[in-house]
């Protein structure tokens, strides 16, 4: 009986640490901003960043393509959009839970990348 307990508490200390080194592995590498917008923002933005898809078009996502807006909008308002979300024109959903400051830097510049590729 104590075998079996001892075995068990071995084997669970090393699945923890196993998942332990795996998770730290994770979060030390870092995504790329490409990375970040398939997961983020690919469902609502569209590939393009042209906003066609279902998801986008049901919730008046911004086209990111749009010349006139990105004159218009700093770094700091996107920056910010993406950190706190905007519920003006429609649903943007708020990514700091997800995110970190460098990551959000980074879909900044992406998105500025999309300027007119449409």
């Amino acid at each position: 009986m104590m075998r079996t307990c001892f075995l068990a508490f071995v084997i669970a200390a090393v699945l923890l640490a196993g998942y332990t080194i795996s998770a730290g592995q994770r979060n030390n590498q870092p995504r790329t901003a490409a990375q970040l917008y398939n997961r983020y923002c690919v469902s609502c933005h569209g590939t393009d960043g042209r906003s066609k898809t279902n998801k986008g078009k049901f919730s008046h996502a911004r086209d990111l393509t749009d010349a006139q807006w990105h004159t218009d909008v700093t770094d700091e308002r996107i920056f910010n959009s993406i950190m706190n979300g905007r519920n003006v024109r429609g649903n943007m959903p708020a990514f700091s839970d997800k995110l970190n400051e460098k990551e959000v830097d980074s879909l900044v510049n992406f998105v500025r990348k999309l300027k007119g590729s449409a």
